[in-house]
């Protein structure tokens, strides 16, 4: 019977100790829960956003462009001005912007938008 006892008590240190060695891994478990939650998230990588390339305009888009934007009318020699197309371009890119409907002449030499 005190073999029976002795051993009890053995084994009852024994839990006391892993009871204690289990709290104190409790303790630095929940410390390092609060420090990864102290800590803030890191930023996600940002992506820069892509510069697009300006899309080029035909040569019929940028002559519309450009008549659009005037407001009173833009003569064929401005818009070889601005354009740096020969005049025989501008010519015929009017011409089919007029039979398009796109553009009018508002007077001799003068185009507008339609």
């Amino acid at each position: 019977m005190k073999k029976l006892k002795r051993d009890l008590q053995s084994v009852l240190k024994s839990l006391r100790a892993l009871t204690q060695k289990t709290d104190k891994m409790i303790k630095q478990l929940e410390k390092l829960d609060k420090a990864q939650a102290a800590k803030k998230p890191k930023a996600k990588a940002v992506k820069k956003a892509v510069a697009k390339k300006p899309t080029r305009l035909s040569a019929s888009g940028t002559v519309l462009a450009i008549i659009k934007r005037s407001r009173k009318g833009i003569g064929t020699a401005a818009l070889t001005k601005k354009t740096g197309l020969e005049g025989r371009k501008i010519r015929d890119i009017i011409y089919r912007l007029k039979k398009q409907g796109k553009i009018k002449r508002d007077r001799k030499g003068l185009y507008v938008k339609a």
